[in-house]
């Protein structure tokens, strides 16, 4: 009966686990500055493109900090997951041609900064293994003497090139939302003729993503055929808020206050920014701007290797206003906070001040961000009630096209581009 009882919690166990929505989380406090890019990049996303003898030959850079002046045994594990990001059935050898796990050798301590730490950078995957599958993945970091106690989590993309992608942007012109505050995406999905793609619908999950909002990712509609594409156009799903450009700071430079930098500070053996209090913008006339559209990079002014010179700093941030809004919260969002919604990127309401506030530690560079304010229950978070929402707003779009036939064991990404929206 005991056997049975422990043999049951086991089952459940795994059930949970592999019923888990896996996402970009950094679940040790001195984990920071975390970067998955293509070539090492800083801005570029982690997309590898599978070539015409079904392997992969791009790598991916794995970069980040440990607050803490002693290196340490990590290694990571390269996990296959379905399209909604939960783990899948597929075993190591069935994604990948070589090694899904593997030790982080390379890391490098810091020199001349206040805030020791340690930088880590490993190429994934390493110069013998190529994936053999399309897909969605999980990178998992852990310690080498505790392999159940994840420390950071990253997502990642294989894809295949076996359809062709049309897609045109403009206003809306379905009726499905605001001419001068919307856009609009629509899209053809088109089979290569030496694909052995079903031109069956319903084989297929278009979703398209705005940025790299989570929140903000939608799985299209088909309306039916044209010619030989499957088409996705003219319905609600294809509507987007324009946003606002991002806010930007640059933190690049400790001795002089830089762009939106309001004052420096030093005591206590650690630096403190303070950014230029921040304004609702939600009414304010739309100006172009070019920004890092919510990404950032590592840069510091004062010496050669900003990946091992470059300061820790506590960065305040702060959005005055009247009366604080008592049915929903405000984010910042952006690389800084993985774009996530939750405790770490929540601004507080200071009753003394009439001011938002949030702190965060933040290594030099430049950072990009916006203000979202997410209604209490609600999963999409808004940029029209602080940002304001602009048709002329120029966007990054994703497009992933993922295929699963009958029978099939996982959800290939048989096609993936990126688009800008400019008006």
């Amino acid at each position: 009966m005991k056997r049975l009882v422990i043999l049951s919690t086991l089952i459940l166990v795994c059930m949970q686990l592999q019923c888990q929505v896996m996402v970009d989380s950094i679940w040790c406090k001195e984990v920071k500055s975390v970067y998955l890019t293509r070539s090492d990049i800083e801005l570029e996303q982690p997309f590898i493109k599978m070539t015409g003898f079904g392997e992969s030959a791009d790598q991916l850079m794995l970069r980040f900090d440990i607050l803490n002046p002693q290196p340490q045994n990590l290694r990571y594990r390269i996990v296959h997951c379905d399209l909604d990001w939960k783990k899948d059935q597929l075993k190591d050898n069935e994604y990948i041609n070589g090694f899904a796990e593997g030790e982080i050798e390379n890391h490098q301590s810091s020199f001349n900064t206040k805030q020791d730490y340690v930088n880590y950078y490993q190429p994934i995957p390493d110069a013998w293994s190529h994936f053999s599958a399309s897909g969605n993945y999980i990178l998992e970091v852990y310690p080498a003497d505790n392999p159940d106690s994840t420390i950071l989590t990253r997502r990642f993309w294989v894809f295949e090139d076996n359809v062709a992608i049309e897609s045109t942007t403009g206003k809306v012109s379905g009726g499905f939302g605001n001419i001068w505050r919307d856009q609009e995406v629509n899209i053809n999905v088109t089979p290569r003729k030496n694909s052995f793609l079903s031109f069956t619908s319903s084989y297929y999950h278009v979703f398209v993503q705005q940025n790299r909002r989570e929140d903000l990712k939608h799985l299209m509609t088909s309306n039916g055929y044209s010619g030989e594409s499957i088409s996705y156009q003219w319905q609600s799903s294809n509507v987007f808020p324009g946003g606002n450009h991002f806010r930007y700071f640059d933190l690049s430079n400790l001795w002089a206050a830089m762009y939106h930098v309001q004052r420096i500070e030093q005591w206590g053996g650690e630096t403190f920014a303070f950014l230029a209090p921040d304004e609702d913008r939600s009414r304010t006339v739309y100006t172009q701007y070019n920004s890092l559209n919510g990404g950032m990079k590592t840069n510091i002014r004062e010496h050669n290797n900003p990946q091992t010179e470059a300061d820790y700093v506590w960065v305040t941030f702060s959005l005055p206003l009247e009366r604080p809004y008592l049915n929903g919260n405000i984010y910042i969002v952006g690389d800084l906070t993985q774009w996530r919604l939750d405790e770490e990127s929540r601004m507080e309401w200071n009753a003394q001040y009439k001011t938002y506030t949030k702190r965060m530690l933040l290594k030099q560079g430049y950072y990009s961000y916006q203000l979202l304010f997410l209604p209490t229950g609600e999963r999409e978070a808004l940029t029209a009630t602080i940002e304001g929402d602009h048709y002329a707003m120029t966007n990054n779009y994703t497009i992933y096209v993922y295929y699963r036939a009958p029978g099939a064991r996982y959800d290939r990404l048989v096609g993936l581009r990126q688009i800008v929206f400019t008006p």
